[in-house]
């Protein structure tokens, strides 16, 4: 009876292994590649477990989220003291700041109490100093019923207006229709004046039909995605994050 039990267990044995290998021989080599890549997915999976689990879309967006770091290359004095504060912080600030931060931190617009000291105080009345100085603007006393105010009344108009010339032909008689191709300085100083608010004090004297060709010249630049502007061959990169920061 043992002997017979014995039989019995080594030949359900052999067929079950026999079974195993028929089964083995009947799969086709792709299906032996896809247990294979099962395998290595769940091992993968039980890896990610630990992590935080990313749907497909979101480490896609994570692949392509960029930022741009502002590291100051050289620190060597410039002659314009706001630039040359500027630098100083960007120099001294490890890690380094993105555009968008160091234009909230020069501005005082940051909400980080211990960040206010990056403010660029008295902007305004140090750029109007500076103009003093180099008789474009002159300074008077003006008295206000209870204190006096300091004010600086423009004394020389050639130089105003030959910058509003300046503004005015740049998106009207020397309007280039490429980004790429301007005065780097004088797109700037476009998309700046713009943020200001002040653009439209050059654009005021100008006949109807060129203001509004003005605007729309200007509402192109506007327009413009800073990203792919800044991948251009040639491209100011930093400019354009800049551009990026005032009109998000």
């Amino acid at each position: 009876m043992t002997s017979l039990t014995q039989r019995n267990s080594g030949l359900v044995q052999r067929r079950t292994e026999a079974s195993r290998s028929a089964a083995d021989k009947e799969k086709s080599p792709g299906e032996d590649e896809d247990e294979s890549r099962r395998g290595e997915e769940d091992d993968d999976n039980k890896g990610d477990a630990k992590e935080t689990r990313l749907t497909l879309m979101e480490e896609v967006l994570l692949l392509g989220l960029k930022d741009r770091e502002v590291i100051c290359k050289s620190d060597a004095p410039t002659g314009d003291m706001l630039l040359d504060e500027a630098l100083k912080h960007v120099k001294e600030t490890q890690p380094p700041e993105t555009v968008q931060s160091w234009i909230e931190l020069l501005s005082g617009e940051t909400w980080n109490p211990l960040k206010l000291h990056y403010q660029l105080r008295n902007v305004r009345e140090r750029l109007a100093k500076n103009l003093v100085e180099k008789g474009v603007l002159t300074t008077e006393k003006q008295n206000f019923l209870l204190f006096d105010m300091t004010t600086h009344p423009l004394t020389n108009n050639t130089i105003k207006q030959r910058l509003v010339r300046k503004v005015q032909e740049s998106v009207l008689e020397k309007w280039v229709n490429d980004p790429q191709r301007m005065d780097k300085r004088l797109l700037a100083l476009l998309f700046l004046a713009h943020s200001s608010d002040v653009l439209e004090n050059a654009f005021s004297p100008l006949l109807d039909d060129q203001y509004d060709l003005a605007m729309k010249r200007v509402r192109m630049l506007l327009d413009l995605e800073p990203e792919a502007e800044a991948a251009k061959s040639g491209a100011n990169e930093l400019l354009w994050a800049v551009v990026a920061a005032f009109t998000k």
